[in-house]
């Protein structure tokens, strides 16, 4: 018997006789006891112990076969101990069925797996944190592995985005179509290099004014009424209509007139004019049309050249003409509906904005519409262009579904993968798809019909506490934190540097997975972010392996220590094997000059003093495939006894 009777109890801890008075005892460190008498049960666990005493911390009770966190009445001293027994573990860490999956095994019970129920698990945020090394990437590939997996259950309904920073989960979802003929697994890149890639690609008609001042980068309220504009502007120049023509007509014949009537010099009127023609022109103005006189025509050109006096030759003509297309009663007519333009059009339209609106006289608006110019015009000549499309319209609707789809097929995972591209871009992609399902979900005739699950990898890239809320009233991950789980999108966040992500998100998830994690910063600030989770957690996380983590929340009854196995297949996410390449017979260091060059590795004219295939020291030469030490035992395995923990990167 090693339990005595109970000592004293001080605040949430009891302090036993230690009867056994052996250090062997050591083996009960986090086991888990009952406290028992005619009408309680309560459990606690062990978290200290010497030759004298053990303490207890109460945890919560059963009651009848159920159990309930926390513990309102105390233990009589009068209780007897004894450690926890089968069919009470079973009530902590669950029994595969088909609402529940198994996450891994119990780190303190050997054979018992832990099995979260997946709506207490995955209808509330996920907070997935650890070390680069941890074991974070090769946790969510087994965890994901494992739903798909679960014979109890089928999961086809499933709406998984992995918004994927470095292209990790390719391999460990690639095969997903092997569990079940009716599972998808869609690849979406900046960078297609298989057939079954899928370039990125966002309707540009979709973006919204919010939407274009992140991705502009916009700093000041005074810019998002420019965009604004701009987008009405891009909207109406689409559409070839009738009516839509003569609104076109009555915009530049506007903005004509504003620059013919300025206090400008004639040659710089001249220059304005020609700029409003390049970037918007109809049948009625462009450089080529036909402007009759009396007797006589011009053409549009024609009209502004300059005479001997410094003036327009043909002023009275091009006005009288310009005059004819204004109509204010036009300006009521509603913006196309179905529009569509490409970010090319944006930038024509926020130059005709700058030009017809007379930016020119407010230095201080000029110079903030410049800086938006610049930067649209920059996107446009870059490789970001490639991702947004405007060859034609798209609702939020069809654009949704089709990213759901793979080949007329459901995919139940979709991974966005968005290593080849700038993080400042990449965090607004992110936003703007996460902003379009959550719209989407929001629309729904039935609220929270269609779960969307949205997987952040290096979450501290894009859910940062940034200035979407001074600019534009709010950050769309905040309100997804707040308001997604009542429509079904929920954030399932995978980060190395907690401290980096948004307060907001953080205190919104339920349920929280730590992997072993050292910095004192992120340390600190998880204690501070979550009062509920105890000092035993803190330590535990501090010295886990990789590949084990500290689960608590809503989906667990009480913080467990849980070994995942490993992913089959792997992510992505190991570490290079530098021994191996340092080692590789097929290596560029090996090759003759001639292989070198074949294969791309060096120019002709490369030198080869520092890349010699022997290296040579006094008469000796080594082989890199030789032993070093003759006596070195080869049969030695500095990892045995780690098993498959030792593989996690």
């Amino acid at each position: 018997m090693i339990f005595g009777k109970i000592l004293y109890i001080s605040d949430n801890i009891a302090h036993v006789e230690n009867k056994s008075k052996d250090t062997i005892t050591a083996d009960l460190m986090n086991i888990h006891v009952i406290f028992e008498d005619k009408d309680q049960r309560i459990l606690g666990e062990v978290i200290e112990l010497n030759d004298e005493e053990i303490k207890i911390r109460f945890l919560g009770e059963y009651i009848g076969s159920r159990y309930v966190n926390g513990v309102i009445r105390k233990p009589l001293l009068s209780s007897t101990l004894r450690i926890i027994n089968s069919e009470e573990l079973l009530e902590l860490v669950g029994t595969l069925s088909n609402k529940s999956f198994t996450l891994g095994e119990s780190a303190t019970y050997k054979g018992f797996q832990i099995c979260p129920d997946i709506n207490d698990l995955f209808s509330n945020h996920l907070a997935i944190f650890g070390n680069s090394g941890s074991g974070k990437s090769c946790g969510v590939s087994r965890i994901i592995q494992n739903i798909f997996s679960n014979p109890k259950t089928v999961t086809y309904n499933a709406n998984m985005f992995f918004f994927d920073a470095y292209g990790e989960y390719k391999n460990a979802f690639g095969s997903l179509n092997k569990i079940n003929p009716s599972y998808n697994y869609k690849f979406i890149t900046t960078n297609p290099t298989e057939p079954t890639d899928y370039l990125l690609k966002i309707p540009v008609n979709l973006l919204t004014l919010d939407d274009i001042a992140l991705l502009l980068q916009a700093n000041s309220h005074s810019q998002l009424p420019i965009l604004e504009r701009s987008i009405k502007y891009a909207k109406i120049f689409s559409s070839d209509s009738e009516e839509i023509t003569k609104y076109k007509n009555h915009l530049i014949a506007k903005a004509l007139i504003a620059i013919l009537f300025s206090n400008s010099t004639t040659s710089y009127k001249k220059n304005e004019i020609f700029k409003v023609i390049e970037v918007c022109h109809t049948k009625e103005f462009n450089f080529d049309s036909v402007i009759p006189g009396l007797g006589y025509t011009r053409s549009f050109s024609e009209c502004f050249e300059i005479d001997s006096n410094g003036n327009f030759g043909e002023s009275v003509l091009i006005t009288e003409y310009i005059l004819k297309h204004i109509d204010e009663s036009i300006t009521a007519m509603p913006i196309p509906e179905k529009a569509y333009y490409t970010l090319k059009d944006l930038a024509n339209a926020l130059e005709f904005t700058l030009i017809s609106e007379g930016f020119q006289g407010n230095q201080a608006m000029y110079n903030e519409a410049m800086i938006l110019q610049v930067r649209l015009n920059t996107i446009i000549g870059g490789q970001v262009n490639n991702y947004f499309d405007g060859s034609k319209y798209t609702s939020v609707e069809s654009f949704v579904e089709e990213l759901g789809r793979k080949e007329n097929n459901r995919a139940q995972i979709v991974n966005i993968n968005l290593e080849d591209i700038d993080d400042a871009y990449a965090k607004v992609i992110v936003k703007i798809v996460s902003k379009l399902l959550f719209d989407y979900a929001k629309g729904l005739k039935k609220r929270a019909s269609i779960p969307f699950h949205l997987f952040l990898e290096e979450a501290h890239r894009y859910i940062q506490q940034d200035s979407d809320t001074f600019l534009l009233g709010y950050n769309i991950f905040d309100r997804i934190a707040k308001e997604g789980r009542k429509y079904g999108v929920l954030l399932d966040i995978i980060s190395q540097r907690p401290v980096e992500i948004s307060d907001t998100v953080i205190a919104q998830c339920s349920n929280f997975l730590i992997f072993k994690m050292t910095h004192p910063k992120d340390i600190k600030y998880i204690e501070e972010m979550l009062p509920n989770i105890s000092a035993d957690v803190i330590e535990k996380m501090k010295v886990l392996q990789p590949g084990n983590c500290v689960a608590f929340g809503g989906a667990f009854k009480i913080p467990m220590i849980c070994k995942l196995k490993m992913p089959d297949p792997m992510p992505y996410s190991t570490n290079c094997n530098v021994s191996g390449c340092w080692q590789e017979q097929d290596s560029p260091i090996y090759q003759t000059k001639e292989e070198r060059i074949a294969n791309n590795y060096v120019t002709e004219g490369t030198s080869t003093s520092t890349l010699q295939k022997d290296i040579k020291t006094e008469d000796q030469t080594i082989n890199p495939t030789s032993p070093i030490n003759e006596n070195s035992n080869e049969n030695f395995d500095p990892m045995s006894g780690m098993g498959d923990i030792s593989k996690f990167g």
